[in-house]
């Protein structure tokens, strides 16, 4: 009996540090706190230097205006590497679906995005893509974007051959790695960094999707969430509107099984989430920093299904800057960051380390603060470019940039990734 109490305890703990984490808010309270605390001194890995944000917004600014000369710019977004290479991946799925109603359009790219999404964690900088149709070659996230594309519409990751277009948790529990590997043309010549994890989180957001059919349905689909927010009778209302940290909510809670259970609290997983002893909290999610990374990428990515099939979409800037090696490698490159042992920089580093740990809380507060800055430089207004077009114009484009001036493309700390973070 006393150990049922303990289970129960335990497990409640675990539900509200997990409910506590699962916030923006959160994220950017306890980066904040490691900002602060580098600010005077006291990270025992980075020093910061305020006066480099302006010509890193500057920087960020000029990348804007080569990228989008009319300053017109979309959200950073996954829809945006399937556009690599000037081809209207999007106009080529519409064609494949055909006339058919927008909101079995939107459950396709739905699905779409959440698979490709998954995949698109750190491939390498020996991995590559060729697209048989066009001859083009593509590397990194374009190259990822564009494989799972193919993959998909080949209907890869469906288990019903009269409807390729779509994924379902048969198709996705039945998947295997020589499969993906072949699909993402993976081989001896052609290395990829974590292939066996991105199978492994596909596998499982099958077998989550086929425990789940109150919120992914019957046989198990990506695009139920875009049913249960927003037409659950098939129809869409047209008053419909969603909050973006609602999305982010509901990837959250209903694909928390999927990560690796390395991170959790009485038996409830976090996903990515990482511990630290400077950051302090009431509760049992003390010294845990939240990031979400993937799965705010991916609600960046779903935003724009969601807009194409009718719905407004309001709060936006909840979502936070990714904090992945660009954005991050970004602030290092420019100098607003700065690593007190220049050595750090020629290790190999696991995601939990304290330096990454760190440099990632630091990327998500400063990118907000170098947000405003480059609004000064494009003299635009926060309306005008939100976050997630800062994102897009952008701190990526401009980190992807400098890391190739300075390494060969390669970002300046080096971590370890298992296809679930990076």
């Amino acid at each position: 009996m006393t150990l049922s109490n303990d289970f129960v305890r335990e497990r409640s703990q675990g539900q509200l540090a997990a409910s506590a984490l699962r916030t923006t808010i959160a994220v950017r309270e306890r980066c904040a706190q490691l900002l602060d605390r580098a600010r005077i001194g006291h990270s025992a890995w980075f020093t910061v230097d305020d006066a480099q944000l302006r010509p890193a917004a500057a920087e960020v600014a000029a990348a804007t205006r080569r990228r989008y000369p009319k300053l017109h710019i979309p959200f950073h977004s996954r829809w945006r590497h399937f556009e690599a290479g000037g081809i209207d991946r999007k106009q080529q799925l519409e064609q494949l679906l055909g006339d058919v109603h927008p909101a079995v359009r939107a459950r396709a790219m739905v699905d779409l995005t959440v698979v490709s999404v998954l995949l698109d964690a750190g491939a390498g900088a020996d991995w590559k893509y060729v697209e048989p149709a066009s001859g083009q070659t593509f590397t990194r996230s374009e190259g990822l974007a564009v494989a799972s594309f193919h993959a998909f519409t080949a209907g890869m990751f469906s288990s019903d051959k009269l409807r390729p277009l779509q994924v379902d948790a048969q198709g996705l529990r039945g998947l295997v790695t020589d499969r993906l590997a072949e699909a993402l043309q993976v081989g001896p010549a052609n290395p990829m960094v974590g292939l066996a994890g991105r199978t492994v989180l596909l596998r499982r957001l099958g077998e989550v999707m086929a425990e789940q059919p109150e919120l992914f349905g019957d046989p198990g689909r990506p695009a139920g969430l875009y049913d249960l927010m927003i037409a659950p009778e098939g129809g869409i209302a047209h008053s419909a509107d969603v909050d973006a940290h609602d999305i982010l909510s509901q990837v959250l809670v209903s694909m928390s099984a999927i990560w690796p259970m390395g991170h959790s609290i009485g038996g409830v997983a976090l996903g990515d989430v990482w511990r630290h002893n400077a950051v302090h909290a009431d509760g049992p999610s003390d010294g845990w920093v939240p990031f979400h990374k993937l799965s705010q990428w991916l609600t960046y990515s779903l935003l724009e299904p969601f807009h194409w099939s009718g719905v407004k979409l309001r709060g936006i800037d909840k979502l936070t800057a990714l904090p992945e090696y660009r954005n991050g490698g970004l602030l290092l490159d420019t100098g607003v960051l700065r690593l007190r042992e220049p050595d750090a920089a020629h290790q190999v580093w696991h995601p939990g380390d304290e330096i990454i740990v760190e440099w990632r809380a630091l990327t998500v507060s400063l990118m907000d603060e170098l947000a405003h800055a480059v609004r000064r430089e494009l003299s635009m207004t926060e309306e005008q470019l939100p976050l997630a077009c800062v994102l897009e114009g952008g701190t990526w484009a401009a980190g992807r940039e400098l890391a190739q001036r300075h390494r060969n493309g390669m970002p300046p700390l080096q971590v370890h990734s298992d296809g679930t973070v990076f």
